[in-house]
């Protein structure tokens, strides 16, 4: 399970050096894809395999399972971290998610999330109140104690 924020940096060749807390579960393997408002989803493979099984069993003819896979499948580059645990970030996914040089990664629960570190805080700053008011039908048992 991935937890907690990270703040590296993007160096100049488009690398991002993973959470020293993360390798382990990323050494197999990783597909970096699109995620959504802007930021990149970091899946292990298994992970990633998961999702696609899980989108290959929509039917055809639902518009929306269409729409999602092909954004999601398209954008996704797949690679192995180097023994740094360096990954490169596609120039394709680092315009989407506006990727400069300061990041902030996140660990959320089957995935890793990387966020421009400006539109994460302006993120969390917009966010706020709705945490804050989240109703008890989006949160497990134990968030309603």
């Amino acid at each position: 399970m991935f937890l907690g924020t990270h703040t590296p940096r993007l160096d100049d060749k488009g690398r991002l050096i993973l959470p020293a807390k993360f390798r382990d579960e990323l050494a197999g393997g990783v597909v970096i894809t699109k995620g959504q408002e802007r930021c990149l989803y970091v899946f292990p493979m298994p992970e990633f395999q998961r999702i696609a099984d899980q989108l290959r069993a929509q039917p055809m003819t639902s518009k929306a399972a269409r729409a999602y896979s092909r954004v999601f499948f398209a954008s996704a580059h797949d690679e192995v971290p180097d023994k740094q645990g360096r990954v490169t970030i596609p120039g394709h996914l680092r315009s989407y998610a506006a990727l400069d040089r300061d990041l902030v990664v996140i660990g959320a629960s089957t995935r890793v999330e990387i966020w421009d570190k400006a539109a994460w805080e302006a993120y969390l700053a917009e966010s706020e109140d709705d945490f804050a008011d989240i109703e008890e039908g989006c949160c497990p048992a134990v968030c309603r104690a």
